[in-house]
């Protein structure tokens, strides 16, 4: 177990359970995961208990731990928070940068991303996004917003991938999140907040409408 202290325990079964590869409700027995991971089973105990914090992993009764599972409502609820935190996040990354820090990040969201989005390859725009909240939570420089926003995230990640294949919804999101960077580009705190906020809203709207599918 000598390498054991190298693995990322949390960061790769966060990883399984954001593609489903570790479905909601599934039990996670420590055994096995110890011996996929080539662990002891007390780091994996530790994993669990960092990941139930961050409400991947949830304790029932005479079953132990197993995969966190969200209903409608309470993704929903957390929506509504989503939506401000991330607001919030653009504008504080804007106030706190030069404009032109954000060119490479525009320039991401420009015609090859596009095209893409177009031919129907969900995966660049998804990672473009990713690449966006990494580059914004960085600039917000707030390390109580990047906990809160952290968390989320981990909650709806998975979330977040099955919605950018739903009809439209990636060229909406492309379009949405090239007018953020755009405003951000230009210095516009308060317009970059009012957008995200604006595209938060509209992946809200594309989840009820076809939640039955994502969730």
């Amino acid at each position: 177990m000598a390498s054991a202290q190298m693995i990322d325990v949390e960061g790769l079964l966060r990883e399984r359970i954001a593609r489903r590869e570790i479905p909601p409700g599934a039990k996670l027995r420590e055994e096995a995961l110890a011996e996929d991971f080539k662990v002891s089973r007390a780091r994996i105990r530790q994993a669990l208990s960092v990941l139930e914090t961050r409400g991947l992993v949830e304790r029932v009764p005479n079953k132990g731990a197993v995969v966190a599972t969200l209903d409608a409502p309470r993704i929903f609820k957390l929506y509504d928070v989503f939506e401000m935190l991330e607001g919030l996040c653009a504008r504080l990354a804007v106030q706190n940068t030069a404009p032109e820090s954000w060119q490479d990040l525009l320039e991401v969201f420009g015609p090859e991303l596009e095209q893409a989005v177009r031919r129907g390859e969900y995966e660049p725009m998804y990672e473009a996004v990713k690449l966006y909240r990494t580059r914004v939570i960085e600039a917000a420089d707030n390390p109580t917003l990047r906990d809160f926003l952290d968390r989320i995230w981990d909650m709806t990640e998975v979330i977040i991938r099955r919605t950018l294949i739903l009809p439209a919804r990636a060229e909406q999101s492309f379009t949405e999140h090239a007018r953020i960077v755009a405003a951000m580009r230009a210095g516009d705190a308060l317009e970059a907040e009012r957008l995200k906020r604006e595209n938060m809203r509209s992946a809200r709207q594309a989840l009820q409408k076809y939640q039955e599918f994502v969730l």
